[in-house]
């Protein structure tokens, strides 16, 4: 597919990297970790922030280590993308990327893209349910090494949902760009209508692991590698 525009929004889960790592690696082991780590930092300063969004995540306090863990683990099974949830369990994760323990899985055609996108002028930014922090672990420890500094933004549930379309409009507005003048990549076709409702270009990304699509009409042009996105000439940014 041919793009022209000035940035590439990439979806994380299912587009970079395989579905099977984020479920099968990354969530069981915050699972393991979430009991022991709330345990240990309940009454740490810097742990506030996240008992006061689990707070306001479940409408009413959670005024022990042991009501917030059961709340982390009520929301883990019923897969709810809570803020409050996601933000720890990216601390949580933090700990296993910084002792080695975990090491991001990114697809083969991710790290050479990224860099063809930044040499050509394209603007690249992160949108994940997984927390801002956790999103610049992941990349920051991967197995094909640090590819944080190939992104200049990252967004997540506090920007808001991923299935909605002011979502997306916040962060064309964030982002300085007219929505047309960017690109999302994701797997999840619920998203992807969400951004086109916004302006934005879009793609479906298949890869192997992925559930089927939705179908929809008109359908998302879909593509398998990110080596099939053709870069025209970045002109200059709209007015």
């Amino acid at each position: 597919m041919q793009f022209t525009g000035r940035g590439v929004l990439v979806d994380v889960e299912g587009t970079t990297s395989a579905v099977a790592y984020v479920y099968d690696v990354m969530f069981p082991f915050a699972r393991r970790g979430i009991e022991a780590y709330v345990t240990a930092h309940w009454a740490d300063e810097s742990f506030a922030a996240v008992r006061e969004q689990f707070a306001a995540d479940a409408g009413h306090e959670l005024a022990s280590p042991a009501e917030l863990v059961a709340e982390a683990e009520r929301l883990m099974d019923g897969d709810v993308k809570a803020t409050g949830l996601k933000q720890l369990q990216g601390l949580v994760w933090e700990a296993g990327f910084r002792s080695g323990e975990l090491q991001a899985h990114v697809f083969a055609d991710v790290p050479p893209a990224l860099a063809a996108w930044r040499e050509a002028g394209v603007d690249v930014r992160v949108y994940s349910s997984g927390s801002i922090h956790a999103q610049r672990l992941f990349f920051g420890h991967t197995e094909a090494g640090d590819l944080s500094p190939s992104f200049s933004g990252h967004y997540d549930t506090t920007t808001g949902p991923k299935r909605e379309a002011p979502s997306y409009t916040a962060i064309a507005a964030d982002w300085s760009l007219a929505p047309s003048e960017i690109l999302f990549l994701s797997d999840v076709t619920e998203e992807l209508e969400a951004a086109r409702a916004a302006g934005m270009q879009t793609a479906l990304v298949n890869r192997p692991g992925n559930a089927e699509p939705t179908t929809v009409d008109p359908p998302h042009t879909a593509i398998e590698s990110f080596a099939e996105i053709d870069l025209e000439t970045v002109g200059e940014p709209s007015t």
